[in-house]
């Protein structure tokens, strides 16, 4: 389950190949990898390195994408692979994205194996993330197809660096998406991501405009790099401008890690006040993260200003949703996937194993 055939490559006229996955445009003689380490030419083609691998498989809150209005309270099965398309200094999975090391990938399995499993065990969606499904982009559209067979959403959590016709072919297969929209100057994807801002945009437009993907958005606020006041609010402003006031927007909290082990965490008064400076620019949902702030994560009702689900981490306190996402109080229709809610999955997070029987 290796070497597996890569889509979305050209050969130059110089005789070398070209991958069009994402922006990197990385140009490879034979045997050379991307910037992503798991796409490699091999002869006259691209080839993936990772499909049908995995560095494991949780349950996981869907809350944890985190997508706060798709299915609240459900279970998603949720796994990566290796490697990334980014090169983030504040990486928090950079053990698993940053590896070079493909004997860290245990878990094998075929898309329909990991259908199978998250069937068995009751999840309403598998969530590809720990690194960005991008880079596995084959082998994540085929497990997609693998779990809508058995009624199973696709979710992708990803910082939305793609090529414009993998976009198109990648969303096709997605139920919903987390986009990490890293910061927003160029300058600081440039110099923390090694990468730049203007293709997330255009990612995060052309989801809004051109597909059905349910998506929020989470911006990872990093004391002294992008958590200024002007930079929340530029990049409300251009949420509310291109995207409208529906969509979800989580701010996060920073831990030291990777390569930025001098910088403080993020205080919970910054997040606080870049929450209410994007609902004061007029979206709707506006969350926080990595932080006990139950107002933060609660969603409320924008007809009536009431809470509809209270949460505390990620446990629901309290549930005032109808099955087809209508306030119990007012009947206003918030946005989002709902359905009858039971019970929630919680804050549980549960390894899984899957062989063969699974």
């Amino acid at each position: 389950m290796i070497d597996y055939p890569g889509r979305y490559w050209h050969t130059l006229d110089d005789g070398r190949i070209q991958c069009d996955l994402c922006p990197r445009d990385c140009r490879l003689h034979d045997g050379q990898r991307g910037a992503c380490f798991v796409r490699q030419r091999k002869g006259e083609a691209m080839v993936l390195t990772t499909y049908g691998r995995s560095s494991g498989f949780c349950i996981d809150p869907v809350e944890k994408k985190p997508l706060n209005q798709f299915f609240p309270g459900s279970s998603a099965f949720s796994f990566g692979t290796a490697g990334c398309n980014l090169a983030c200094k504040f990486c928090q999975n950079w053990d698993i994205s940053k590896s070079r090391e493909m004997d860290t990938l245990m878990d094998q399995a075929t898309p329909e194996m990991i259908a199978r499993a998250a069937q068995a065990r009751g999840c309403k969606s598998i969530a590809f993330t720990y690194n960005d499904p991008v880079i596995f982009a084959e082998y994540a559209m085929d497990t997609a197809d693998a779990c809508h067979e058995l009624g199973i959403q696709a979710i992708a959590v990803t910082a939305g660096y793609i090529g414009t016709e993998a976009r198109r072919d990648f969303y096709a297969k997605m139920d919903a998406a987390n986009v990490d929209l890293k910061g927003f100057t160029d300058e600081f994807y440039f110099k923390l991501c090694g990468a730049r801002l203007q293709p997330v945009l255009d990612t995060l437009v052309y989801l809004e405009h051109e597909t059905d993907v349910w998506f929020e958005i989470t911006t990872l606020l990093i004391p002294g790099k992008n958590d200024s006041d002007a930079e929340s609010e530029a990049e409300s402003k251009w949420i509310m401008r291109e995207l409208g006031p529906d969509v979800p927007l989580h701010f996060t909290a920073f831990h030291p890690d990777y390569k930025m082990l001098d910088i403080a965490h993020t205080p919970a008064s910054t997040l606080s006040r870049a929450r209410k400076i994007a609902l004061a620019e007029g979206l709707h949902y506006v969350y926080t993260g990595n932080v006990h702030d139950r107002e933060g994560g609660t969603t409320f009702c924008p007809g009536c200003a009431k809470p509809v689900i209270v949460r505390d981490w990620y446990e629901i306190l309290d549930y005032s949703l109808t099955p087809d996402g209508r306030c119990m109080h007012c009947a206003t229709r918030l946005p989002g996937r709902y359905d009858a809610f039971e019970r929630a999955w919680g804050r549980r997070r549960v390894p899984v194993r899957i062989n063969a029987s699974a």
